[in-house]
């Protein structure tokens, strides 16, 4: 037989002969997400043991109980004992192990197959499971996967019980779409990710005009179908306003499409797309948004629009997302962003970041940006959370969403973790090495500073600590004197006359 551990840290009520308590139900919530033959412990008996007993562990990062009010830290004990070492990052995809299923109902939407026999309408296809994705994220009461996690798949044979197995899910989801002059047939099927079988199949076919209306009734049906079925009363979501004509959501698609592909051309292709959804529906409210998201790509990954590019559109861009987003998640998203970084107004930056996560609760892009905002004000511990969940939800998205946790590991003092949770980041920028410099200064490790201040130097010959303050929104003068002292004892130039 193969047994399961969970092991806790904290204080128990005792009654006779039994014991009560937080600290027991926190043990018993890890022994249930344990797999057979592994020792599960809370963030709590880590700390204590890391350095005390030569064996090493996997992060889990921070798990949601039920029953439980805050996110639990878990780690998971090797199964090997070596030599002692610090908590590793989750394992990707090769180890599917790593990955617990969540206490909500969880679920996977898998790229549909295309049966238009015309590999142009492939964009089409995708933006169909997208959409589906990102209205099943709308239900607090679901764990949805990311698009980005899911569509690792696209393109192969794949067996439903492993998928399960590798993201974590109880339920996936794929299906096969077909496009024929204006009629859309779509094929759903839900399966039962760990017997492998199928709970509920429909199939849509419809004027391309309903299309919203085939989205909205596949989300919901799906929903309907799962064990322990949402009310109808939690599940009331908003409703994104449709496009005026169907070519503008054609062109949003396209220019979706392109956006995910991350290269200068694509990105510039997809600018060209969502001008003509524009173009057609002035008041489009998602294509208003997507323009602000494929215009902040080119800019953060050095296509060819600079900070005063973007910093002049900002203006014009915030009135019309807020004439026209008062319902749309990605406007709220957007309107936080540019608030954030490009007004320094933390209070607008924080309405519009809580109206996207009303709408979307589930959207990781929505929870990492909630953790990006807490850290600047000033309640890093929060935001360390807030990231880990996002991690957990989209794990493809590790190498870039992993600079947020450890920036806010940086501003909680834990100077140790944040330079390990760097390692996880790739590629390193020049603002990550002076992270990372800093917290080896704060640690008294001076050679290992200067290195990190070195290669940050060389990536950006220009950064000075005033660069970094300029990025660094801080609403508490406090934390942006932290970094400055930081940076300064790791030997960047200041940039001060």
């Amino acid at each position: 037989m193969e047994f399961r551990m969970g092991v806790n840290l904290g204080d128990v009520i005792v009654e006779g002969g039994d014991i009560f308590g937080d600290g027991v139900n926190i043990a018993a919530r890890l022994q249930g997400s344990a797999e057979p033959g592994t020792i599960v412990v809370a963030g709590a008996v880590y700390d204590q043991v890391r350095q005390k007993l030569p064996v090493a562990f996997v992060d889990l990062g921070a798990q949601r109980f039920k029953n439980i009010a805050e996110p639990v830290r878990t780690y998971r004990l090797e199964r090997s004992s070596g030599p002692k070492t610090t908590a590793k990052a989750p394992a990707t995809k090769a180890d599917p192990k790593v990955v617990a299923i969540s206490d909500k109902p969880s679920i996977a939407v898998l790229p549909f197959q295309n049966m238009s026999g015309d590999a142009e309408q492939e964009y089409f296809v995708d933006g169909i499971v997208e959409d589906v994705i990102t209205e099943l994220s709308r239900y607090p009461d679901l764990f949805v996967i990311a698009r980005n996690s899911t569509f690792i798949y696209k393109g192969r044979a794949v067996d439903i019980k492993q998928v399960g197995r590798e993201l974590g899910v109880a339920y996936v989801v794929e299906g096969s779409a077909r496009k024929s002059g204006n009629r859309v047939r779509i094929t759903v099927q839900l399966i039962d990710a760990g017997k492998g079988h199928h709970l509920w199949a429909e199939r849509f076919e419809r004027d391309l005009a309903d299309v919203f209306a085939v989205q909205d009734e596949i989300t919901q049906m799906i929903v309907a179908a799962l064990p322990g079925r949402v009310e109808a009363a939690q599940t009331e979501v908003a409703k994104r306003k449709p496009p005026q004509e169907m070519a503008a959501y054609d062109y949003l698609l396209r220019a979706k499409d392109y956006h995910h592909k991350r290269s200068k051309t694509d990105n510039d292709k997809a600018m060209e797309m969502i001008e003509r959804a524009i173009e057609r529906d002035p008041d489009y409210a998602e294509a208003h948004a997507w323009r602000a998201c494929i215009l902040g790509q080119s800019w953060a990954q050095g296509y060819g629009v600079s900070t005063k590019d973007l910093a002049d559109e900002s203006e014009r861009m915030v009135r019309t997302l807020e004439a026209l987003g008062a319902n749309d998640f990605e406007c709220h998203r957007l309107l936080a962003a540019l608030n954030l970084y490009f007004f320094r107004n933390l209070e607008r930056a924080q309405f519009h970041q809580e109206q996207a996560y009303a709408l979307v609760p589930n959207d990781p892009r929505v929870l990492s940006q909630q953790g990006e905002l807490l850290t600047w004000l000033g309640r890093p511990l929060e935001a360390i959370e807030w990231v880990e969940h996002a991690l957990r939800l989209d794990p493809s998205e590790a190498n870039r969403r992993a600079g947020y946790l450890a920036q806010a590991q940086f501003c909680a003092r834990d100077y140790e973790r944040a330079i390990q949770t760097y390692r996880r980041v790739s590629p390193l920028r020049a603002p990550h090495h002076v992270f990372i410099a800093a917290s080896h200064a704060m640690l008294g490790r001076a050679a290992d500073a200067d290195t990190h201040v070195r290669e940050a130097i060389r990536l950006n010959a220009k950064l000075t600590v005033r660069d970094m303050l300029t990025n660094a929104p801080f609403a508490n003068p406090a934390d942006a004197d932290h970094l400055r002292d930081a940076c300064l004892k790791a030997g960047l130039p200041s940039g001060e006359a």
